[in-house]
């Protein structure tokens, strides 16, 4: 059972959050996908339990009940998301901690094992991205059309990309089907991840979208925002354990990012894996969290 709070920033913004997996675990904070709210996720509590691990997830500024970043025609860096997550980690009374991003949620994971070495015992990322700016890497090639029309709006500032998102479909009063998400996604889902989404992790993605939609578009217009400027820290400066994870069939975040990522974080244990997607990802938490224990010897 996830336990919901409200979390206090410096700044006097307020964070949603909650908690789940085991009360009594070691802490590893989630860092969510792009536009993604905070809502129960079934599949990484029960995963979590079984690792002794306690989840933290919060969701970021603009979602769900979290307090909006000040506007920016830049938007906001991913570096500033390690601010709320030391509020989350002193609310809490946490020291040491875990972290693992999924999505959009993996240059924060990597952000905290760059800026928090002392705090963060390793890191995890699954089909994160790589930074925008990546030398050597076409960072659109082999991405659905549907994410190189959206960054690429991104890409032209806060004004034009909120203008971009506002013409999307929002979700309805009714929950989504599953045969519904599959064809709003389009061609960001491989054949895996369209088989994936399904029962119990469709219900989750429906939720989270929902959540995510609470303020309209504008945690989600700051999140992209974020991911394409400048980060805010040098992924040379990591020394902390950090496992890469990606699936060969993703076309949300295309397998050349993980590949990049492997590459060029100093600290970066691989695994890509063949037959797996984006969303397919997930079946793998039970992996993914043990051997982020691992890295940190937990």
């Amino acid at each position: 059972m996830a336990d919901q709070i409200e979390v206090p920033t410096p700044d006097g913004r307020i964070l949603e959050a909650l908690t789940e997996g085991d009360p009594e675990g070691f802490p590893v904070v989630f860092h969510l996908g792009t536009p993604v709210g905070a809502v129960p996720f079934p599949l990484l509590d029960r995963a979590a339990r079984n690792a002794h691990l306690k989840v933290i997830t919060y969701s970021r500024p603009g979602y769900g009940g979290s307090t909006p970043w000040p506007f920016s025609e830049r938007g906001p860096r991913v570096a500033d998301d390690v601010v709320d997550v030391l509020a989350l980690l002193h609310h809490l009374g946490v020291d040491d901690f875990l972290t693992l991003g999924w999505s959009g949620g993996g240059p924060r994971a990597i952000a905290c094992a760059a800026i928090l070495p002392g705090r963060c015992r390793a890191a995890a990322t699954m089909s994160g991205v790589a930074p925008y700016d990546a030398e050597g890497l076409d960072w659109f090639d082999g991405m659905g059309q549907e994410n190189i029309d959206e960054f690429a709006a991104a890409g032209q500032g806060a004004t034009t990309y909120h203008h971009y998102l506002r013409q999307l479909p929002a979700p309805d009063g009714e929950p989504a089907r599953p045969e519904d998400l599959v064809a709003n996604l389009g061609s960001l889902l491989t054949p895996v991840d369209a088989a994936f989404l399904t029962g119990e992790f469709a219900e989750y993605v429906d939720a989270f979208g929902r959540k995510a939609h609470e303020q309209g578009v504008v945690g989600w217009r700051d999140d992209g925002l974020a991911l394409v400027r400048d980060w805010g820290f040098d992924l040379a400066d990591v020394t902390v354990p950090v496992s890469v994870w990606q699936g060969r069939e993703d076309a949300m975040v295309p397998p050349s990012h993980g590949d990049w990522l492997a590459m060029h974080v100093p600290t970066a244990r691989p695994h890509l894996l063949e037959g797996v997607g984006h969303l397919s990802l997930c079946a793998r938490f039970e992996d993914v969290l043990t051997d982020l224990k691992d890295l940190a010897g937990v």
